[in-house]
């Protein structure tokens, strides 16, 4: 996890500047996932490929 200290962690704008959220890192060719209330923990990693897919289906508007 060493070369993950000089990542720059970002939370949604939505998170009201609280601590129940999580936190995102850019890292090269990977997106880093952690919980803002427990960074010790670790993180996960995704390809931003998938990440991006992702996001992008989270925001699509849902067809009912």
């Amino acid at each position: 996890m060493s070369d993950v200290v000089s990542e720059r962690w970002r939370k949604s704008s939505y998170s009201g500047g609280g601590k129940d959220c999580v936190e995102v890192a850019e890292a090269s060719s990977r997106t880093l996932v952690r919980d803002s209330k427990q960074p010790e923990l670790g993180h996960l990693t995704f390809a931003s490929g998938s990440w991006n897919a992702f996001v992008s289906s989270v925001k699509a508007p849902r067809a009912d």
